[in-house]
């Protein structure tokens, strides 16, 4: 599981003791996305996910993308406060190359009564962000993007079309573990490189208005103007 990045494990504990307890299902998938081994890394913490909900009532939510589902515990923690803002009108569009992994996401959303409003669009992100744009572009409320860091730029552009004015993006994993400061990392490696242009790139488009946070790894903001 991801961790918050500078934090000890006593600050860690007592940040998520201050949280509220999760739902019993983003326990469940918490709980069972650890067992996992070394991959559960892509999952966010609890408090990412405390975040996201905020973030979700913040801009009062109805419909949102995810690009990059793994076990679904950031789709939940959205979709449950969504559901608490607009009930069966919510819903949340994700999409993702794996069905193992998405499989075991269903069983959780199941748990917590939301499967019915989450609609998995399975394949390359391109190609299946691409069919949303003809769907439901300059509609959405909210764009999550955990994925692939050198499709970054690409989901980007693509969560701008679907977003309406106002409506909020966010990046995880922008600090890559503090890589992206390193200039010999970002010449070496295209993912530390994919992100640290992302996050110049965003900090001058004139498009949005932007902050970029250390919570996580670090999540990038931007609002559509």
């Amino acid at each position: 599981m991801s961790s918050s990045f500078g934090l000890d494990a006593r600050l860690t504990r007592y940040v998520r003791d201050a949280n509220r307890p999760e739902h019993p299902a983003q326990l469940r998938c918490r709980l069972e996305t650890e067992a996992m081994g070394d991959v559960a890394v892509m999952q966010i913490s609890p408090e990412q996910g405390a975040f996201l909900q905020i973030c979700a009532r913040l801009v009062q939510a109805r419909t949102a993308v995810e690009i990059g589902v793994f076990t679904g515990y950031s789709a939940l923690a959205t979709m449950l406060a969504m559901v608490e803002l607009h009930g069966p009108a919510a819903r949340l569009y994700g999409c993702d190359i794996s069905d193992d992994y998405t499989g075991r996401a269903r069983s959780y959303w199941q748990e917590a009564g939301i499967d019915g409003q989450i609609e998995l669009r399975i394949g390359d992100a391109r190609e299946t962000l691409g069919e949303l744009i003809g769907d439901i572009a300059g509609s959405v409320d909210m764009v999550f993007i955990d994925a692939d860091k050198t499709g970054y730029d690409a989901y980007y552009e693509a969560a701008l079309r679907l977003l309406r004015p106002g409506g909020l993006v966010l990046f995880d994993n922008v600090l890559w573990s503090g890589s992206v400061a390193d200039p010999q990392r970002c010449s070496a490696d295209a993912d530390t490189a994919a992100l640290k242009a992302l996050a110049d790139k965003v900090r001058d488009d004139a498009r949005v208005d932007m902050a970029f946070t250390t919570i996580g790894d670090g999540i990038l903001m931007a609002i559509k103007r």
